[in-house]
């Protein structure tokens, strides 16, 4: 962020985020259930993105990247102890298999992998969302 953000302006932009990463849930669940499991695992990374970045807006965190995200969630919540250690491994591997859903040749991602993927996403989540209620 280039500019302060009054206390009114940061509330509505984390509440806005959280509530675009439950949304965002709700479009993987559509997509795989017309199997389209890549874009599934798109929008399962961004679900937990989006949370993330409340997390950092309502603690005046910048960064300007997702890998920016990802190095300032694991710096200023799982170092800390605020996030346990398996969520930054969690977050790492949607990241990381977000991309190669997006970018790779003749990968494709299948039911029995977004079983295990979409309810730990949730969990990500809800988990995300705690620690930005607190204070």
């Amino acid at each position: 962020m280039t500019q302060e953000l009054n206390d009114d302006a940061v509330k509505a932009l984390f509440t806005y985020r959280i509530q675009r990463a439950k949304e965002t849930l709700l479009e993987a669940d559509s997509l795989m259930r017309d199997d389209f499991y890549n874009a599934a695992v798109n929008r399962l990374y961004y679900a937990c993105y989006y949370a993330v970045v409340a997390l950092l807006v309502k603690n005046g965190i910048p960064a300007q990247t997702h890998q920016g995200v990802k190095q300032m969630f694991g710096m200023h919540f799982i170092a800390t102890g605020k996030i346990d250690n398996k969520y930054a491994k969690f977050y790492s591997r949607l990241f990381n298999d977000r991309m190669s859903g997006d970018y790779d040749d003749f990968l494709t991602y299948d039911a029995e992998m977004l079983s295990a993927l979409r309810p730990q996403s949730e969990e990500f989540i809800c988990v995300v969302e705690r620690e930005l209620h607190k204070n």
